[in-house]
C-alpha cells in the first residue's frame, strides 16, 4: 500500500498550485495524508477528487469552511498499522514523549505546522512524520513531501522528496 504525505499547502497564498511532481504521485498513492493548513477549499476538493482515500485534518490557518469539512484529528487503520493525523504538536523539544502520551494507541503520527521535515521514533515505538511543505520551505533548503508504504502491517520505504525551486 503506497502512501503520500503532505502538509501546509497554504494555497493560494504561498503558491498558485500544488507542484507537478507532487500531483504526479496522486494516482500512485493508495492513501493520501494531509496534515492541515490548506487555506483554500479548492485544494481539498482537488485531493478528494483525485485520491483513492484521503485522511486529512484542518490546521491553524484554515477557516470555518475547512473546519466544517475536516476534523482536528483523523485516524486510519491501514493493514493493522494505526495512524493518527494532527496539524500541530508543539515545540520540537519533548515532542516524542508528548505525542506518545497523547496517542498511546497509535503506531504512526503524521503532523505539520512547522514546515520542517521530521522523522523520529518515540521510545514507545510511535513513529512521528512531518512531510514539511510542498509550497513554502520557510528556512528549509527545499519544499518537500513524503512517500511511504505499508507492507505486512509495517511502515516501510519512508522517503522525503525535495522539490525543485519554482
Amino acid at each position: 500500500m503506497r502512501l503520500l504525505l503532505m502538509s501546509d499547502t497554504h494555497l493560494p497564498k504561498r503558491a498558485k498550485e500544488l507542484p507537478a511532481p507532487l500531483l504526479a504521485e496522486l494516482p500512485r498513492a493508495d492513501v493520501v495524508f494531509h496534515a492541515g493548513d490548506w487555506v483554500d477549499e479548492a485544494t481539498l476538493d482537488l485531493l478528494e477528487s483525485r485520491s483513492r482515500r484521503l485522511v486529512a485534518v484542518y490546521g491553524n490557518n484554515d477557516g470555518p469552511p475547512l473546519r466544517t469539512r475536516l476534523p482536528e484529528t483523523a485516524y486510519a487503520d491501514l493493514d493493522g498499522l494505526r495512524f493518527a493525523v494532527i496539524h500541530e504538536t508543539g515545540p520540537a523539544q519533548g515532542r516524542e514523549a508528548r505525542c506518545a502520551a497523547r496517542f498511546p494507541d497509535t503506531d504512526v503520527l503524521v503532523f505539520g505546522h512547522s514546515h520542517i521535515p521530521w522523522d523520529t521514533t518515540a521510545p514507545t515505538g510511535l513513529r512521528l512524520l512531518n512531510p514539511g511543505s510542498p509550497t513554502d520551505r520557510r528556512r528549509q533548503p527545499h519544499c518537500t513531501y513524503m512517500t511511504a508504504a505499508v507492507t505486512d502491517g509495517r511502515l516501510t520505504d519512508v522517503t522525503l522528496h525535495p522539490l525543485p525551486p519554482r
